[in-house]
C-alpha cells in the first residue's frame, strides 16, 4: 500500500452535509440495517428511486427506502412484516438525506454517546 490510508475522506467526502445517527427499530432489516446499527447520511446527495433514505415523518426521523411509483414517492421498508405507505399519506415528510453507509457492530455495545 502506498500513502496513508485516509479513511475518513473516502468515507466521509462531505463532512458539513454529513451526520450519523443510531438505527431504532427493524423496518429495514432486509437491506442488511439492523436495530442500533449506526448510518451515516449525507445531506448533500438527492434521493433517487431505489435509495436508502432518512426522512422526518411527523417530526420523527426514519430510515426508509425511496421509492417512485409513478409520479408518487413513497417510503418504503425493506421488512416484509411492515406495510409500505405513500408519502402523501402522511402528515408532513421531509427527506433529510440518502444513506451513504451504515456500520453494524460485532462487539457488545452500549448506546451511541
Amino acid at each position: 500500500m502506498e500513502g496513508a490510508l485516509e479513511l475518513p475522506r473516502w468515507l466521509v467526502p462531505n463532512p458539513p452535509a454529513t451526520f450519523l445517527m443510531q438505527i431504532r427499530g427493524e423496518s429495514m432489516r432486509g437491506a442488511g440495517i439492523h436495530d442500533r446499527d449506526l448510518a451515516c447520511i449525507d445531506r448533500s446527495l438527492r434521493a433517487e428511486d431505489g435509495s436508502v433514505v432518512v426522512a422526518v415523518v411527523d417530526g420523527q426521523l426514519s430510515c426508509k427506502r425511496y421509492r417512485m411509483v409513478g409520479n408518487r414517492p413513497r417510503l418504503d421498508l425493506d421488512n416484509p412484516e411492515m406495510p409500505a405507505f405513500a408519502v402523501d399519506e402522511c402528515g408532513e415528510v421531509e427527506i433529510w438525506g440518502v444513506l451513504r453507509f451504515s456500520i453494524r457492530w460485532h462487539l457488545a455495545r452500549g448506546p451511541l454517546s
